[in-house]
């Protein structure tokens, strides 16, 4: 999974970007066809934005989240992330079991 960080308006320091890493590698434990992940951090006035999108086989997924803490910004577009690639799996899951309509 290729990893792809940029901050608009926000100098994206070393341990910012370690943090994202970390918290994205999780990702991989539900779906481990993720091809590559754009990031971007970005602040207005006093709220802190997270974006992420996601590519993957069989599709695109994109997520935002805003925190008055971006730590906490990045956690929340995780949580989100997380949802939407379980829901996706089970969705592939279910069409090649004949399941899906």
């Amino acid at each position: 999974m290729q990893v792809n960080i940029s901050g608009h308006h926000i100098e994206v320091t070393a341990p910012l970007k370690d943090y994202v890493k970390t918290r994205l590698e999780k990702l991989e434990r539900h779906y481990d066809q993720i091809s590559n992940v754009q990031v971007t951090l970005s602040v207005e006035k006093t709220r802190q934005k997270a974006e992420a999108s996601l590519n993957l086989r069989g599709g695109q997924i994109h997520a935002d989240a805003t925190h008055d803490d971006l730590y906490a910004a990045i956690d929340l577009l995780n949580d989100k992330l997380d949802r939407q690639l379980i829901k996706h799996k089970e969705k592939n899951v279910n069409r090649q079991h004949g399941n899906g309509q």
